[in-house]
Formats: structure tokens, C-alpha cells, sequence
């Protein structure tokens, strides 16, 4: 049975549930889920997450991203970003150094309001479903937090690309309308791709096309991550076979003199990765279990 993660370099015109369900068939597993949705029209980083490691999931959705960003000036779509249907057009004027000196007002702790084509629900129905029938309706403002945005190049006079790291939750695209608003001449996002999901970096990434041709080949055990690597900012700490038993059961893992509280990847002394657990008062609960359940 596989357990693991594997980092899909998801091609453009797919969904994340795309990928899922073409991973799920090809290697008929059941347990298996994508941390973090990535649009259509977006490339890049695409955690997959298979059998037990499936608990993970959770732990990389909530992770900072980093993507790489075409910002297209001028123009204002429906869905902000290029494969909308287009609302108006503008003459642009704007120079990279009138775009690099308003970047930094979009950058901290910030309120966004999310896209009405977004899969946000309210009232039991997605924001997409009610767009696509030409329903606008108020949305909240969610907190997001931007820690750099920087302008990487200018491709043309209306075209640039933008480096941005943000939490959970940002919308790039609203991002890209806001900053063109701000400017007074419109902006759509024109491309998008992500480069890093937490740890997960686009240079250990698989293409789709390889991961199902390793399948063929009975190799795909190269494509996938064990589960402990999304925990590698933690320190580890080892327990004896007796503790491990316990953890098994549902029990707290056991005791460790002077242990400092916060939170371990727990291994067995065969280096079996069992749990992440929390210490505290020298007590070491579990907080998620990933060993194999018989």
C-alpha cells in the first residue's frame, strides 16, 4: 500500500480534483487528497497526498505560498483574471516605478474580499455557481497577510511579472484587480504559478506525465515523499517499544524529564515515523497519528 506525498507540477488547464482523480484511478488508491487548490489556468506546486499520509493534508493547506505572477494592466475581467469575459479597458500610462511604489501598500496583515468566481460558500452554494447566473453578492473580507511582493520584471507596457509570498486564503487574482484599481487603469491576472507550498519546492516537483509513466514502470516509490518531511521544521524525539504500544492505543506517548514544550515528529526506535506530538509538562500527547492502523 503507498504512503506518502508526491509533488505534482500540475499542468495549466487541469483542477486540482483533475489531478486527484487521474492519480486515484492510475494508482488505485482510495485515500488520496491535494493540499491546497490551484485554478485551472494555474501551474506549479500541487502537494498530493496518498494512503495514511492523507492526515497531512491539513498541515499544508494552512502553509505559506510563494508564486510567480503575470499582472496585465488595462484590462478588468469577471473573473480577474485573463480567462474571464472582459468588463472594460484602459489606456495604461503607469511605469515600473509608479507599480514598484504602490506594491508596498498591499503587502502586511490586510482584509481581502474574495472573487465572486471562487468556490466560497454562502448560504450552502459556491460564489461560482452564483456568478456564473450573473448574482453579485456582498462577501466578507477575509484576513490575509503578504510578506513580499516585489515587481521581478516588465515584460511589455502593460504586462509585468510579480513575486509574491502570502498565506492561506490569499487570492492572487483579486491581488492583481486590486493593485490595476489602485492604479486607476484596471488590472487581470494573466498567469500564475506557484513555486513553493510550505516546504514543498518546485524543483522537487514530478510532472503528471511522469508520475503515470513510472506507474508503467513500477518505479513511482521515486516519485513520493515519506509524510514526516512536511513536519521537518519540528525535532524529533524517539520512544521505546512499550511508549509505542501505548501511542497505538490511543494513550499519550509517555513522559520525558525536562522536555521542552512544543511540538516533535515521534519515531520507534526502528525509525518508523509514528506521530506529531505536543510536550508539555513533560507529558507527550498526540496531535495526529500516522502509522498504519491494523
Amino acid at each position: 500500500m503507498l504512503n506518502g506525498i508526491i509533488i505534482i507540477d500540475k499542468p495549466a488547464g487541469w483542477t486540482s480534483h483533475d489531478v486527484v482523480a487521474k492519480l486515484r484511478g492510475t494508482l488505485k488508491q482510495k485515500r488520496i487528497g491535494h493540499g491546497g487548490t490551484l485554478d485551472p489556468m494555474a501551474t506549479g506546486v500541487l502537494p498530493v497526498f496518498v494512503g495514511r499520509a492523507t492526515r497531512a493534508a491539513e498541515f499544508c493547506t494552512n502553509t505559506e505560498k510563494e508564486y510567480i505572477a503575470g499582472l496585465r494592466l488595462g484590462i478588468v475581467t469577471d473573473t480577474q483574471d485573463i480567462t474571464g469575459n472582459v468588463l472594460g479597458e484602459n489606456e495604461v500610462a503607469t511605469t515600473p516605478e509608479e507599480l514598484e511604489a504602490i506594491l508596498p501598500r498591499f503587502m502586511g496583515m490586510q482584509k481581502q474580499i474574495p472573487p465572486m468566481y471562487s468556490a466560497i460558500k454562502k448560504d450552502g452554494k459556491k460564489l461560482y455557481e452564483l456568478a456564473r447566473r450573473n448574482i453579485d453578492i456582498p462577501r466578507e473580507a477575509r484576513e490575509i497577510h503578504i510578506s513580499t511582493l516585489e515587481l521581478s520584471r516588465q515584460e511589455s507596457q502593460h504586462e509585468y511579472t510579480l513575486r509574491i509570498v502570502c498565506s492561506k486564503g490569499t487570492y492572487v487574482r483579486t491581488l492583481c484587480h486590486d493593485i490595476g484599481a489602485a492604479l486607476g487603469c484596471g488590472g487581470t491576472l494573466s498567469s500564475l504559478r506557484r513555486t513553493r507550498a510550505g516546504v514543498f519546492m518546485i524543483g522537487e516537483s514530478c510532472s503528471l506525465d511522469e508520475v503515470l509513466s513510472n506507474v508503467l514502470t513500477d518505479s513511482v516509490s521515486s516519485c513520493i515523499l515519506p509524510v514526516d518531511v512536511i513536519f521537518s521544521e519540528y525535532p524529533s524525539i524517539i520512544i521505546s517499544d512499550s511508549e509505542v504500544l501505548k501511542a497505538k492505543n490511543g494513550a499519550n506517548c509517555g513522559t520525558r524529564e525536562n522536555i521542552a514544550n512544543g511540538i516533535y515528529r515521534v519515531y520507534a526506535s526502528d525509525g518508523e515515523f509514528l506521530l506529531l506530538g505536543e510536550a508539555e509538562s513533560n507529558n507527550i500527547k498526540t496531535i495526529k497519528s500516522f502509522f498504519e492502523v491494523d
